[in-house]
């Protein structure tokens, strides 16, 4: 798992570990990337924030979709409100995320050839 490592791996990594290596991160990219998510998406005025659970793959944050849960944000929510909803979004997807890949409950079209940001 990469949760807050923030770190790039290189290609030949993960590709030698496709599949193998779990990503999370809040989903308000592309349209929020870089510092400050939250408090941007709060500035812009978001209504729905969530967290994507992925496999990692040598496309930064582009990898195959494992898991996503998604959060209302109510009027009353502020950035710091945000923040906290968004890192249970996180927990959840990616606690999922790990138990249906540990259970083989992953839907992968690569497995029958098709090739996917560089998976196969």
């Amino acid at each position: 798992m990469l949760a807050r490592f923030m770190q790039i791996l290189p290609g030949w990594l993960c590709n030698e570990y496709a599949a193998r290596v779990i990503n999370i991160h809040h989903s308000f990219l592309p349209a929020f990337v870089g510092a400050n998510p939250y408090q941007r998406a709060f500035e812009r005025g978001v209504k729905l924030i969530g967290a994507t659970c992925h496999y990692a793959t040598e496309d930064l944050d582009a990898g195959p979709i494992i898991e996503q849960e998604v959060a209302r944000v109510e009027h009353y929510h502020d950035p710091e409100d945000l923040i906290r909803l968004g890192r249970d979004c996180e927990r959840l997807a990616l606690a999922r995320g790990v138990r249906y890949h540990v259970e083989d409950r992953v839907l992968r079209p690569w497995r029958e050839g098709y090739r996917v940001s560089g998976l196969i």
